[in-house]
């Protein structure tokens, strides 16, 4: 599972229904070989999906008085999607917090998915729980403050105890909203009529306080899937076409170690100054080769 939280792996596959294949072969790559987000590509992303949720939002709180209810519904929920999708990659592109620690692990009952009550927007951090087993709080940069500010405020949340970002999952949101109003003693007319009164089942849900579960890791993989191509992002890369979470993580790695050094980006990414130094081994190298080209030239001279 390590593997998976860290990149190394695009899935646990020891916990796979069945095996479809022998594991991978150590293909010798180092970590500095792994996918990094790059200024460009992160700048890219995060205005496509800023643009993108403004439009969203603008169009679903211009709507006139008199528009068809199931429209407005419409026009909210696209702008909830929007909205979500914007502060789920702010999240990962600048606070460096791993994709297990963020979302929910099927296979892991206490990675349940940040909540609400998680967060604190004032101070400017976020309780995860670490892959040391622990909780922990997570810094939240100024850029990700206004995109998480403005999907609050959009989403309303019932309770503190809602996901931050839950699953949009058709299926999946139908049946924990059937589920949930049948608990509540409704008959399946009743639920039924209920959900024809909405255009998504994430708004009866809200409504309702009904809380659905958060995206999984493999969700925001996805997710980071549709938005590359929709944004049409250049990427080079030998394994991912796409801007993977752990790319994301390991983008801010290389800002932070070259503009402060090891040990402020070691506290940051919660790990260890030994495996930055290891992981990030290719920065010092360029900085010793430039050196090393600095003292050839006083040399020549």
């Amino acid at each position: 599972m390590w593997c998976v939280n860290e990149g190394y792996l695009e899935a646990h596959y020891a916990q796979r229904a069945s095996a479809m294949a022998p594991l991978p072969e150590d293909d010798g790559r180092k970590p500095g070989d792994q996918q990094a987000w790059t200024s460009e590509q992160r700048h890219a992303l995060t205005r496509y999906v800023d643009e993108r949720a403004r439009d969203a939002v603008e169009a679903y709180t211009t709507l006139p008085e008199d528009t068809d209810p199931l429209d407005k519904q419409r026009a909210r929920y696209a702008a909830l999607k929007a909205a979500r999708d914007r502060a789920l990659v702010f999240v990962i592109a600048y606070t460096a917090v791993r994709v297990g620690e963020l979302l929910r692990d099927p296979n892991d009952p206490r990675r349940r998915g940040v909540r609400w009550e998680d967060l604190s927007l004032d101070d400017g951090s976020m309780d995860v729980y670490r892959k040391k087993q622990q909780w922990d709080a997570a810094s939240l940069p100024d850029p990700v403050i206004t995109p998480l500010r403005g999907y609050r405020k959009l989403m309303d949340p019932p309770t503190e105890r809602w996901p931050v970002f839950p699953t949009l999952d058709q299926r999946t949101l139908a049946g924990h909203v059937q589920e949930g109003l049948a608990d509540r003693g409704a008959h399946q007319e009743v639920i039924e009529e209920r959900r024809e009164e909405y255009a998504r089942d994430l708004l009866l849900a809200l409504d309702e306080d009904i809380r659905p579960p958060s995206i999984t890791t493999d969700g925001a993989r996805s997710i980071l899937q549709r938005l590359s191509a929709a944004a049409e992002i250049d990427i080079d890369h030998p394994k991912h076409d796409y801007l993977a979470p752990h790319g994301g993580r390991r983008g801010m790695g290389e800002v932070l170690v070259r503009a402060f050094g090891y040990t402020v980006a070691a506290r940051y990414l919660d790990n260890s100054e030994e495996m930055v130094r290891e992981r990030y081994s290719h920065i010092e190298a360029g900085e010793l080769g430039d050196v090393a080209t600095e003292a050839l030239e006083e040399i020549d001279l």
